[in-house]
């Protein structure tokens, strides 16, 4: 029965970190021992969109993927940036050994 126990409490506790941000997120990045890549966020490929003037930003960090602390939300970065008009949207991703994670999210427009 104690058995049962820790292998209940280690399926809950697994579980629990993979429903974290730092687990999962709307991209999946590539993996590796190191990575550090910028990519677009967009939906619209139009190539003749005009990026903006206005540049916002907005990140988040995950140590160890038990703690995750930050707001790499669109809307935030868009209100860092003074934006009321969000034309295009990047992302980067940095990985360090699976102990540090940073998202940061770039907004352009006007």
């Amino acid at each position: 029965m104690k058995g049962m126990k820790i292998v209940t409490g280690t399926v809950v506790v697994a579980a629990a970190i993979c429903m974290t941000g730092c687990v999962k997120a709307p991209f999946t990045p590539p993996m590796g021992v190191f990575t550090d890549i910028e990519a677009p966020l967009d939906l619209d490929y139009d190539v003749t969109k005009v990026k903006g003037t206005k540049v916002g930003e907005s990140s988040s960090t995950c140590i160890l993927g038990l703690v995750a602390v930050g707001d790499s939300s669109t809307q935030s970065a868009a209100q860092n940036g003074g934006l009321k008009t969000v034309n295009h949207a990047d992302y980067e991703y940095k990985n360090i050994l699976g102990v540090y994670q940073k998202t940061t999210v770039k907004v352009y427009g006007e």
